[in-house]
Formats: structure tokens, sequence, C-alpha cells
């Protein structure tokens, strides 16, 4: 949706878009859904109806060449980035640094361990790229029953070309907010597995600070098991071009999940996110909520939000939504939706979506009580941001993340 655009809201249920037939995969099936096969070309395959039924794979080899026509990389500028699609990527450790944090520890472990493969698999040649050169995978693992919270940064990761993995594994009972750190030059594709055990309660931050000329495809792979909750936030701010898609299986009885993005796009940004909620458990519970700001020419953003809710998942309780204000001109903002349901015995499903400028009601209220116009726009933005920010759960971070906002304000006006 163009920044020209007026407000557009969406609340229809719809269905993903195709995705393309991997190379020696068989991601299609000629009778699924009651569909047959076309007879004008198709050579046998029928599309993917189900999200759920894409294709998987950590052979990078099983995936064809990223062209930007495929349903998952039609929105991203592929070109910036086919080194981490088809290149060779530096597989080996990097440096991390680390909080002290009573019952987390944070090591190195071999691709061999057990818990690798276990929240999810490739869908997409990037992450399959990763998947298939790392050595090591790094582990944080929460025990304990008390919160706590541990910050990990990454800042000297340079301009080579890298894959990598992350664990992170809530033990049953455990409670914990684990900050994921990103800062400085990257060019980076990466999988990070989420597992928490029954009745855990885990919050993870991806915090994306990087350096105007940084690329990092991210994809988050959560199981979420009995009882537990998982808060799954997004922050993306710094960057070139910056992708990071969570999915989060909801498999347990009772399981909850909320999942939080904020993000602003300054010119030339591109900022993705494609969000996957499958619901494969009875009386689980989800909401999405992602905000985002764009300014400057060329600012691009994108949301896409699937959710399934699988025919096991009787009692579920669903709400998913995306919100863009636009600040300028020569912006893009991109928002779909989409949610599949099949079973007919939920509490309740819906989304949403919107896009637009400032409220000038707002702006004028504001105004008659002797604010400036600049002022008013700012505390507008701020006040719409806020939301999100203040859901985190961590103080410091939080006020961390007011003064970022304050700082993309700056010069607001003038572009």
């Amino acid at each position: 949706m163009s920044a020209a655009s007026a407000l557009s809201k969406s609340a229809s249920k719809t269905v993903p878009a195709p995705s393309t037939p991997a190379a020696g995969s068989s991601t299609l099936s000629p009778g699924q859904h009651g569909i047959k096969e076309h007879s004008d070309g198709r050579f046998g395959f029928v599309p993917v109806q189900t999200r759920s039924d894409r294709f998987k794979s950590v052979n990078v080899a099983d995936f064809e060449a990223v062209t930007g026509r495929e349903a998952v990389w039609k929105h991203s500028p592929v070109a910036k980035f086919s080194d981490l699609t088809a290149g060779d990527l530096d597989g080996s450790r990097y440096e991390v640094e680390s909080t002290p944090s009573a019952d987390i520890s944070v090591e190195w472990v071999p691709r061999t361990d057990a818990r690798i493969g276990t929240a999810g698999l490739p869908e997409e040649r990037a992450a399959a790229n990763a998947w298939s050169v790392f050595d090591e995978a790094l582990a944080i693992t929460v025990n304990g029953e008390e919160a706590k919270e541990i910050t990990v940064t990454r800042s000297v990761l340079g301009n080579t070309a890298r894959g990598a993995h992350t664990i992170i594994e809530a033990k049953p009972f455990s409670q914990a907010t684990v900050i994921l750190q990103n800062m400085g030059e990257a060019r980076l594709s990466e999988n990070v597995e989420i597992i928490l055990g029954e009745s855990a309660n885990l919050t993870v931050v991806s915090l994306q600070e990087w350096d105007d000329s940084a690329v990092h495809l991210a994809n988050h792979f959560a199981s979420v098991g009995r009882d537990a909750r998982l808060k799954h936030v997004v922050v993306s701010l710094g960057g070139n071009v910056v992708r990071v898609n969570p999915s989060v299986r909801l498999a347990g009885p009772g399981s909850d999940t909320l999942l939080l993005g904020l993000y602003f796009a300054d010119a030339g940004q591109h900022l993705e996110q494609q969000v996957y909620v499958f619901h494969d458990a009875p009386k689980s519970r989800s909401r999405v909520n992602y905000k985002g700001a764009l300014q400057g020419q060329d600012a691009r953003t994108v949301w896409i939000g699937d959710v399934l809710i699988g025919n096991k998942a009787a009692g579920t309780d669903s709400y998913e939504q995306n919100r863009n204000l636009v600040l300028s001109e020569g912006t893009r903002a991109d928002s779909i939706p989409n949610l599949e349901i099949e079973t007919g015995d939920i509490v309740g499903a819906g989304h949403a979506s919107a896009t637009g400028r400032f409220d000038d009601e707002q702006l004028f209220y504001l105004q008659a009580r002797g604010i400036t116009e600049e002022e008013a726009r700012r505390l507008v933005v701020r006040g719409f941001l806020t939301e999100v920010v203040q859901q985190i759960g961590a103080p410091e971070l939080e006020a961390r993340l007011q003064l970022a906002i304050e700082a993309e304000l700056i010069g607001t006006d003038d572009k």
C-alpha cells in the first residue's frame, strides 16, 4: 500500500498465495482438498492450499534459486542479498557477549545437539543455506522458577556473509526474559529455535539496531508446550534490509503466545516480517500486534500475518492485527493478514489491518492547547508506538526504546 493511499482496512478471511514447488520436492499433491490439477501446463502440480503444508528442508539444494517471483520472496529486494541465498556462508563461531544471569546458561553446542530441528524447519532457501553451514549452535538454556533476564549481544559480525543457528530452551515451569541485541555491521542469515516446556513463561526480544548497511534475514521457530506462554517481540530500527519471520506452533493444550512487533523505516530501508501462528492443540490462545511507522523516500515495510487453526485446536482464541503510520511521501507499507480455520469449535478468531496518515483531529486537539504542530506530530507517533513498547515487560529496555523512537523522529517534519 502506497503512502498516498487512504486508510484501508481488512477483516475478511483470505487464502495464502500459492507457493512455488522446490526442486526435487513434493510440496504439492494432486488431490489436496479435492482440487484437481489443471490441464493447461501445470505439469501435474496443484498449489499448496494450507499454510502448514509448505515444503520444509534443511538442505539448501532442495530449494530452487531465488528469483523474487516466489510467494515468500515477492515483496523482498532479493538482489540485495543474493550472497545469503545462493552464496557460500561462514558458519563458524562468532563473538557474543551476555549479561550474567542466574539459572541461564549460554554455550556453544554441536549441530548434533538433540534439540536442533525440534521447533521448526526451513521453508525457504536463505534459511536452508544458513542451516546447511553452521558448525555450532549458540544455546541459551533457562532453568529455575524465579523470573530473570539476560541480554545476549552481537556487535562485531563484520561484512562477511554468515550463517548462524541459535537455540533458546525454557525448561518446564521456568521464567525468563531473553533479549537478543544486534548491532554493528552484518550480512547474516540465521535460524532461531525457541522451545518451551510445560508451564514455562518466556519472553524473547529480538532487537535490530544494525548499522545502515547491514542485511539480516532471520527465521524464528517456536514450539510452545502445555500451559506454557511465549511473548515474542521483534523491534527493527536499524539496517538496510531486515527480515525477521517468527513461526509459532502452539503444540500443547492451554498454550499461549503474544507476538509483538515494532518497526520504524527510514529512507531506503526495507523492514519485513512474515508472521505465522499454528494452533495445533486445544484451548490455545494467540494475539499478534505489529505496529510500524515510515518516513523518507523509498522507506518500505512488509507485514504478512498467517494464522492457521488446525482441526485439533478446539477452543482456540486468536486475533492478529497490523497498523502502519505513514509520515511522509514516497513510502510503501504492505500489510496482508491471512486466516485459515479447520474447526468450527473455536472461541474466536479475527484479523485486521490499517495503514494511514496522521489523525487530523488529534493534531488539531493538541495544537488547540498550545502545542506546536511539530511537537504534536511527535506526540501522536510516540503514542502510536508506545502501546507495543509498554508490553515488553523489561523496564530498562522499554526506556531505551522510547529514546530510540525519539531519535528516529528527529527531522520527521523536514521529510
